[in-house]
């Protein structure tokens, strides 16, 4: 196809990631080409406005050789696209293309562009760093960690991580524990890399997870620090989702009188949510000081990691199952593979769709959000038959349950109104149990700080201000004095409420 009639086809298909139309030929058609050239390529065509409409340049004798010469001396690397001049209806168009760069990034006078749909996006330093370590085919993670040595390992998370490798067959190591993390490339130069590090530390580095139980975006219930290596941070924040679920049973017998089933029914995928915190912790962005934050409502889980999605990968891409998954953290990405936490690269969110299948109104969603990834799980019904029930009414229900269609409607309905009245109470006495538990700290010791509260309770700041709030309500103390100087003053203990 000859350019006049790609230029046609372009016009009406309009600006595009791979597509730029300008007017003349300025600062902003460099940065355009930077920005294609750091991200997967494309076309600069000057003499076009934004809304397509040709509109023609002149031209000089020099005037290409001068634009060749500008974008190779403001771009370094030194960007050299190629250049067409193509008449189009009798109006003079110029056609600048550029390939992907095979090292990245560039910029243009100091400054780093990417394309993010049809405009040009100021690169972060981090965005930076990335894109370099990927060209160069390096990660984070690979690198030695500043003033480590062998001796800050844990040799028995070591050992544990080496046995499960051996166990699970996906390589074979010969030699001693430190011979194989050198051959994993855990070690260089008898130096602990910054994935062993985060893996086998003594000392588990500052990359928290900061997990919550919260009724609304400003009530928190519960809240927790999760600080560890990976693998058992992994495994901690699994622990504390779970024990925050709710769980339904379903019973099944054909008659009242044989002995009853029962099979636990968890209010989200448990595989589901596995994916979602290995990603999290697999994929954050380790050279970004934002905690992982999980946050847990009556009926929605939300994760957030730092780190924007990683390569070319899209939040479309993960909505299918072909993509090609690319890892920030490479290091980090093959030891949870050879241990068998992780099946297959790129294969995660194929595993979350299957699993939320069986859980009809259940909702997954995610974004790039804030300069991270936020995924969501939420649902409208919990999943449960008419026999299923929550721990504390289980028996009651098993002792109804008949092959009568008329009775299992009756059954349906109070256990649906029973679990509604169990999960309110179940919030109900977890305030009121937190509150009783601050009022006697306060009893105990009227001289306390809010900060030493939040040290002895393992709440967060506001969720020790929400409670005292409530104490105050209540009639229960008061504070006399100014927050650094001042005392509580207790006017009723638990004993006497």
């Amino acid at each position: 196809m000859i350019l006049e009639d790609k230029i046609k086809i372009w016009l009406q298909e309009g600006e595009s990631e791979r597509l730029e139309f300008k007017t003349s030929f300025n600062a902003t058609c460099i940065e355009s080409l930077v920005a294609f050239a750091n991200t997967r390529g494309g076309t600069v065509c000057v003499g076009i406005n934004n809304d397509g409409i040709i509109k023609g340049i002149m031209l000089g004798k020099e005037s290409l050789p001068q634009w060749v010469n500008e974008i190779k001396s403001k771009t370094e690397p030194s960007l050299i696209p190629d250049i067409d001049a193509v008449d189009v209806d009798g109006k003079m168009i110029v056609v600048l293309r550029i390939d992907e760069y095979p090292v990245k990034p560039l910029s243009v006078q100091g400054l780093y562009y990417k394309r993010v749909g049809k405009s040009n996006h100021l690169m972060s330093v981090g965005e930076v760093s990335d894109f370099y370590l990927k060209t160069m085919q390096y990660s984070w993670d690979s690198y030695p960690y500043p003033e480590a040595s062998l001796n800050d390992l844990d040799n028995r998370r070591i050992e544990r991580f080496l046995n499960q490798i051996h166990k699970k067959g996906r390589i074979r190591l010969e030699g001693n524990d430190f011979d194989k993390l050198r051959k994993l490339n855990l070690i260089k130069d008898n130096t602990p890399t910054n994935a062993a590090m985060l893996l086998f530390a003594k000392k588990p580095l500052m990359y928290d997870v900061h997990a919550g139980r919260l009724k609304t975006p400003d009530m928190i219930l519960d809240d927790k620090i999760i600080r560890n290596t990976l693998f058992e941070t992994v495994e901690e924040t699994m622990r504390y989702i779970i024990g925050h679920m709710k769980v339904a049973y379903e019973i099944t017998a054909e008659t009242v009188k044989e002995s009853t089933q029962r099979r636990e029914i968890f209010e989200y995928p448990l595989e589901a949510v596995r994916e979602l915190v290995l990603n999290s912790v697999i994929h954050r962005k380790y050279n970004s000081p934002v905690d992982i934050q999980i946050k847990i409502f009556d009926k929605k889980i939300t994760i957030f990691n730092p780190g924007e999605l990683y390569g070319n990968i899209t939040i479309e891409d993960l909505q299918r199952d072909d993509y090609q998954a690319s890892a920030r953290n490479k290091l980090i990405v093959e030891s949870f593979f050879l241990t068998g936490e992780v099946e297959k690269y790129g294969t995660g969110f194929q595993r979350i769709r299957k699993a939320i299948k069986d859980y009809p109104t259940m909702k997954y969603t995610c974004c790039e959000k804030q300069g991270g990834f936020l995924v969501e799980l939420e649902y409208e019904k919990q999943k449960e038959s008419f026999e299923n029930v929550t721990n504390n009414v289980t028996n009651n229900v098993t002792n109804n349950v008949t092959n009568n269609d008329k009775v299992k409607k009756t059954v349906e309905k109070t256990v649906e109104e029973t679990v509604e009245e169990t999960v309110e109470k179940t919030v109900e006495k977890t305030v009121e149990k937190t509150v009783e538990k601050i009022l006697n700290i306060i009893t105990n010791n009227p001289q306390i700080t809010q900060i030493e509260l939040t040290e002895m309770t393992g709440l967060s700041r506001r969720g020790v201000e929400w409670n005292l709030s409530k104490l105050k309500s209540k009639g229960l103390v008061e504070r006399i004095g100014s927050n650094k100087d001042g005392h509580w003053k207790v006017i009723k203990t638990s004993k006497e409420i």
